[in-house]
């Protein structure tokens, strides 16, 4: 199989830091060109499932714009320009929660969306998590900091409870991976 070809792009909407929309004329493998393809930029992020040395998970229950209703959710942030994603999760882990981990295990990188780019996930598992400083987050949406046990978490996972795609992505490969 043959990727597709990019033959030129154009910006569309410029909103900022966050959100940038292209269109592109792209080639298919068969030479088909399709002269107006969006694609969306969104900075890259982070989540992280952290877990503290006694085994509790740190998650928020939170408020989010586009979420009906409460909703649980990881530690996770927007990467700064040319920051090294590992660096990103310790800073927000430490930011949102004034924990620090020991052990760090990547989760792997995902795009967001297929065929539309809008940036990539870095999802990593943070273990032996201890308290170290209060939380420092800037976050616009209310934040409650809970302990869970896994118990609690897997019930939540399988509830709905983790309402964003990539956040119950996250804690579902955190569990599996706690299982290795």
């Amino acid at each position: 199989m043959e990727p597709w070809k990019t033959l030129n792009r154009r910006s569309v909407l410029d909103a900022g830091r966050f959100l940038t929309v292209e269109m592109h004329a792209v080639q298919l493998p068969d030479g088909q060109v399709i002269d107006d393809w969006p694609w969306v930029i969104t900075p890259d992020y982070v989540n992280v499932v952290a877990v503290t040395e006694a085994g509790e998970f740190l998650v928020f229950r939170q408020t989010k714009y586009a979420v009906d209703g409460l909703t649980l959710a990881p530690v996770g942030g927007y990467l700064e320009p040319g920051e090294p994603p590992l660096l990103a999760a310790r800073r927000e882990l430490l930011e949102e929660t004034g924990y620090e981990a020991s052990d760090w295990t990547t989760l792997g990188e995902y795009v967001v969306d297929g065929n539309r780019g809008a940036g990539t996930a870095h999802l990593f598992l943070a273990r032996n998590a201890r308290r170290v400083a209060e939380r420092d987050a800037d976050d616009l949406e209310e934040q409650e900091l809970l302990l869970l046990s896994r118990a609690e978490v897997e019930q939540a996972l399988c509830d709905g409870e983790f309402k964003v795609l990539g956040w119950a992505s996250a804690v579902a490969l955190a569990l599996l991976r706690l299982d290795e």
